[in-house]
């Protein structure tokens, strides 16, 4: 029986498992007896991914059917440190579950750098999840955070740029219509103060995620980076997620509202 090596983002772990993406996410979401609800996000890893610091040596003898021969469902190798030990290179698909377990894989996409807008909000994933505002287009924001002549910084990251709409030209005067942000206001502060500090490239907004994201709030996609690597997954457009993943996009939209 095949193997499957995820790396979870929320919470950040390292999961060996038997059941394939899509029913590895529905049970991440669900689990067994639906009895449980809960957004998941993860990597498919390289299977054959050797590492000195994960002890994966194991990993057959550990990740083995149950004596009734179902699948094994998940086996942990770790929960701490995951993603700064895991290369760029091994990360393949990365995986999005609605909070009841309808699941949408999406690929690696070629980046182009689009300085449409000054103004920008992400919302890191991991290894920290802040939500951030910021003057930097994506890729100059995974090298500023990861670099460690900075007071603050992370090995690699892996954050989600999210939608501001008007926002992002006129944070004191734009429409704050069919944004679903908690405390506006607080946003148009942080986004003014931005906008007006040339020297400042960031500003915290939240300072650790609160609740589940919001899937219909992603501006274009998925990010991963460090100093060297960089990393882009393309979140689908409208039209895709209408015609060709509607059941999972409706799933989504609800989140919320449930």
């Amino acid at each position: 029986m095949k193997r499957y090596l995820y790396l979870s983002l929320l919470p950040e772990a390292l999961i060996a498992s038997m059941l394939p993406p899509e029913q590895f996410g529905n049970y991440l979401a669900v689990g067994t007896k639906k009895r449980t609800r809960g957004q998941a996000m993860f990597f498919e890893v390289d299977p054959d991914f050797e590492s000195n610091y994960f002890n994966l040596a194991d990993i057959e003898k550990l990740c083995k059917p149950h004596t009734d021969g179902t699948p094994k469902r998940s086996k942990y190798f770790s929960i701490y440190r995951v993603l700064e030990n895991i290369p760029l290179t091994q990360l393949k698909k990365l995986y999005l579950v609605t909070d009841d377990g309808r699941v949408l894989g999406i690929d690696k996409a070629e980046y182009s750098p689009k300085n449409d807008t000054k103004l920008r909000l992400y919302q890191q994933l991991c290894p920290v999840n802040p939500r951030v505002a910021s003057s930097l287009e994506p890729q100059e924001f995974a090298k500023f955070i990861t670099n460690t002549s900075n007071p603050i910084s992370v090995p690699k990251i892996v954050f989600v740029q999210l939608g501001l709409h008007d926002l992002a030209i006129d944070p004191v005067n734009g429409s704050d219509e069919n944004l679903p942000f908690p405390n506006i206001q607080h946003l148009r502060d942080c986004l003014t103060e931005l906008k007006l500090a040339k020297d400042k490239p960031t500003k915290t907004v939240i300072r650790f995620m609160q609740g589940d994201l919001l899937y219909r709030t992603i501006k274009n996609g998925f990010f991963v980076g460090d100093q060297n690597n960089f990393i882009f997954y393309k979140f689908p457009s409208i039209n895709e997620l209408e015609n060709e993943y509607y059941t999972w996009w409706r799933s989504a939209l609800v989140l919320g509202f449930r």
